[in-house]
């Protein structure tokens, strides 16, 4: 009799175990029918109860329901989970963890769950960055690297998304974060310079200029003929007024490429720096000669006038005699003359921006006791200003 009972016994709490585990199986059933509400009662169901909480191949349907809840284009389903990637992934985490036999694990990769899982994380990184969600998108591309780390992930991890993560990390001003990713990228020579130049913007945006150049000086040795980098180099340089480097990196590019008006335009610039008006001049009229419809340098090479004439002015009025004088004044108002017509050009490449016309309103209405048309320029020039 009491055999009896036992075996009773053994049978009813098999039965209830089964019973249970059917819940599982429903669940499975339900999610390849698509009915995933129905999937998630029965789950929600089995993920209680103690006969089957702690088995594994739970925790294996949850992390499948949870995948399709991310697919499906049902907002209903989708609210089922808040995060349905992230409850998948541990899911299967938590299913490995309760395997004693080593069948989820074989389960996972013959079904190629890893794969499967890190493509939902790569489509939702790109979503989430598409709303400039970029905190989110980077624990997303994030998860898609750690999942092609594990032995369970069949394939070769993508080095794109190693780009993605940085660039996410990036356009949410996590500087910090985004580097390591651009520097993988940059170690496997992902495309090309680019991601050294997003580390020496990082590296910018974090005020650490050292670092900033010491990339760009590592990028220039691993790209020397690249001529963006030599234009990056040059631009770093004039911004920081080390005006020698820049020269150098100028003179470099040039060699390389002699009609790049650009590399004309820098020159001048730089040339303005040191107050080497007539170099500038030389430099800037060079640009305008291979690109004449260029608004910096037309209005740089006004500038570059106008300062070399005030230059003029200023070395004119420590002059005693009247008539050297007067001489030096009207040597100094032809240079101012010829300003007129590169801030006029600039005027009309870029028609809404009021620098070019004060600068003419100001020229006009000096010298329009020399030259009298002027004033007729002048009042031109203040009604245009008035209507911006």
């Amino acid at each position: 009799m009491k055999k009896l009972l036992s075996i009773i016994v053994a049978i009813s709490i098999t039965c209830g175990s089964f019973a249970q585990m059917g819940k599982v199986t429903s669940a499975l059933s339900f999610i390849e029918q698509g009915l995933l509400d129905k999937a998630k009662e029965a789950l929600d169901q089995a993920l209680v109860n103690e006969k089957s909480k702690d088995n594994p191949k739970t925790w294996v349907a949850k992390g499948k329901l949870a995948q399709e809840c991310f697919r499906s284009e049902n907002p209903k389903f989708k609210a089922f989970y808040k995060d349905p990637l992230k409850e998948a992934m541990e899911a299967y985490e938590k299913a490995l963890e309760l395997d004693q036999k080593g069948s989820v694990e074989k389960q996972l990769k013959l079904s190629n769950t890893y794969v499967l899982l890190g493509n939902d994380f790569i489509t939702q990184g790109v979503q989430r960055f598409e709303a400039q969600d970029f905190a989110g998108a980077l624990q997303s591309f994030e998860s898609n690297i750690k999942l092609a780390s594990s032995d369970l992930y069949i394939g070769v991890a993508d080095t794109g998304i190693f780009f993605n993560a940085g660039l996410a990390a990036y356009n949410g001003k996590m500087f910090d974060k985004a580097i390591p990713y651009f520097q993988k990228c940059a170690d496997l020579k992902y495309e090309g310079p680019m991601p050294y130049f997003l580390i020496y913007n990082s590296y910018k945006e974090m005020k650490d200029m050292a670092k900033a150049e010491a990339t760009l000086i590592k990028t220039f040795e691993q790209y020397p003929d690249n001529q963006d980098v030599i234009l990056n180099l040059i631009d770093f340089y004039m911004s920081n007024d080390k005006l020698s480097e820049a020269f150098s990196y100028l003179n470099m590019a040039k060699s390389k490429d002699p009609n790049n008006y650009t590399l004309f335009w820098a020159e001048g610039v730089l040339y303005m720096k040191q107050e080497k008006y007539d170099e500038a001049i030389a430099s800037l009229k060079k640009s305008i000669e291979l690109k004449a419809d260029e608004y910096n340098t037309q209005f740089n090479l006004g500038v570059c006038f106008y300062n070399k004439a005030v230059a003029m002015f200023q070395k004119a009025n420590e002059i005693m005699d009247v008539p050297q004088y007067n001489a030096a004044i009207n040597e100094a108002n032809g240079v101012f003359i010829q300003a007129i017509p590169y801030f006029e050009t600039a005027a009309t490449l870029k028609k809404d921006d009021p620098d070019s016309l004060r600068n003419l309103k100001e020229l006009y209405f000096r010298l329009r006791t020399v030259k009298p048309e002027f004033q007729a320029k002048y009042d031109e020039v203040v009604k245009k200003l008035e209507n911006m």
